[in-house]
């Protein structure tokens, strides 16, 4: 099975439009640690956990609003396909290809 370690460019569909970021992966056994970097700053992955080739995590968003944000993706070859939970917002779909 290919690693889903990597660096992912990333689309997520928010309520403020489309936020691109950088997301980072750096897998240790059954858990992983990283960011996730966009124009509204970084958020630094927590509780992640690697499942085969599903990812799931928590992040701690300061901006625009103090907000905890339930994360889970798949990584599909060099593709990540996810969605973010934010609270009263729902839920908001993350894409993603892997950097070269």
């Amino acid at each position: 099975m290919a690693s889903v370690a990597g660096n992912y460019d990333c689309v997520t569909k928010s309520p403020m439009g489309d936020q691109k970021s950088v997301f980072s992966v750096q897998v240790d056994g059954d858990s992983f640690t990283g960011q996730n970097a966009g124009a509204m700053g970084a958020m630094d992955v927590e509780n992640g956990k690697v499942d085969g080739n599903k990812l799931t995590w928590t992040m701690n968003m300061k901006v625009p609003m103090p907000m905890t944000l339930e994360c889970e993706a798949t990584v599909d070859g060099d593709n990540l396909t996810g969605t973010i939970k934010a609270g009263a917002f729902g839920s908001m779909a993350m894409t993603g290809t892997r950097q070269a």
